[in-house]
């Protein structure tokens, strides 16, 4: 994914540290139990309040044998193309959405990702946040 270069305006951690305030604030305001796609919406607002470039549902085509294909992945939020974000509402994080996480990062190129899991009664222990593929988190 190519990065414009006014997305540079903003350092990673100013913006990862957005979102993780943003995510509190949400995460306070309504709480655990919710679909993904609510804390997804509700996120995105948040985050075009702080002035930030959201783009929500971003599509993701795999390349494979040098051919490009659609198949029907869709990074939840890309903020200021430099960070993915995967939202989840699940009872526990497991590999498989790290995993994830790190095919949308390789896919796309974006080497900073944050999976946030909002059915958590305390939203700090539902933020992983990914680097270039580590776990900066442990």
């Amino acid at each position: 994914m190519a990065t414009p270069a006014r997305f540079h305006s903003f350092r990673v951690n100013e913006i990862t540290g957005a979102v993780v305030n943003s995510a509190m604030k949400v995460h306070s305001l309504l709480g655990p139990g919710l679909l993904e796609s609510a804390y997804q919406a509700c996120l995105a607002h948040e985050l075009r309040n702080w002035g930030l470039e959201v783009a929500a549902e971003v599509p993701l085509p795999v390349i494979y044998q040098g051919q490009k294909l659609e198949v029907g992945y869709r990074i939840d939020l890309v903020v200021e193309g430099r960070v993915v974000i995967e939202v989840k509402s699940v009872d526990a994080i497991h590999p498989i959405h790290e995993a994830q996480l790190l095919s949308y990062m390789r896919l796309s190129g974006i080497g900073v990702g944050l999976l946030i899991n909002f059915n958590v009664l305390q939203l700090r222990n539902g933020i992983k946040r990914m680097v270039d593929g580590k776990d900066w988190m442990k």
